[in-house]
């Protein structure tokens, strides 16, 4: 189901969540704030889910945060995970998984100032934040986050669970694996391939292949010796 009527979807998409919908976001986060005005416009937000201690008996803007659970209190509603940051990236699958939402009831968000070709294919439960653009042929897989104003150019492959930071540009014909993290202002050469649960520091220049389970920085991007990335993959850290 997309939840921008104005988007364009890959005809094997699900079909057009009407405006007026019910739509919960999994994470208290920056994620959802940066994205919760921009759904009221059009649909109806009951609740955020996540199990954080902090977030108990709160709201997020005005939207009640409930624990994960509480999803089946909500029939009709479609679902968003906007879990992701450098901590949790490679958890997201199973964070989904675990949460027992059914795939069918994700949902697809472009934001209204995101522009997304009619040539380009668009996975379940992927959002696209302001100011994005996906290119010809480009393909997002399921549960992939676009932050705002990066831009995915032709003939590139974003693997599921993924997150792209704000005001990344990545070139033509660039494939990057599932659960990878890309930072905020980086950049990545045309042609390369990023394996999967790769993270990509911020404002790095990517000009060669990076192998999964690899953090690099720097420009151009290198490995990083002893990093990485691990979380308890609880639905409750952004």
């Amino acid at each position: 189901m997309n939840l921008e009527a104005n988007a364009s979807v890959d005809s094997g998409s699900a079909s057009v969540t009407p405006a007026g919908s019910s739509v919960i976001l999994m994470g208290a986060s920056g994620n959802s704030r940066e994205i919760i005005d921009s759904l009221r416009t059009s649909f109806s937000l009951p609740a955020i889910l996540d199990d954080g201690e902090a977030w108990r008996d709160r709201d997020l803007l005005g939207v009640p945060v409930l624990p994960v659970s509480c999803w089946k209190n909500f029939p009709d509603a479609h679902f968003l995970c906007l879990i992701a940051s450098e901590r949790t990236f490679r958890l997201r699958a199973a964070i989904i998984a675990r949460s027992g939402i059914p795939a069918d009831r994700f949902g697809i968000f472009v934001h209204p100032s995101a522009e997304l070709s009619p040539q380009a294919r668009i996975g379940t439960g992927s959002v696209l934040y302001s100011g994005a653009l996906v290119t010809s042929n480009a393909t997002i897989g399921g549960h992939v986050l676009v932050m705002p104003r990066s831009i995915i150019h032709h003939d590139v492959c974003l693997g599921d669970h993924s997150v792209i930071g704000a005001n990344v540009v990545i070139a033509g014909g660039v494939t990057i694996g599932d659960s990878c993290y890309i930072g905020s202002g980086s950049a990545i050469r045309n042609g390369v391939t990023i394996g999967d649960r790769a993270l990509v520091g911020m404002g790095s220049v990517v000009v060669r292949d990076v192998p999964p389970d690899t953090v690099v920085a720097g420009n151009p991007a290198r490995p990083l010796a002893g990093r990485g990335a691990a979380s308890s993959g609880r639905v409750d850290q952004a």
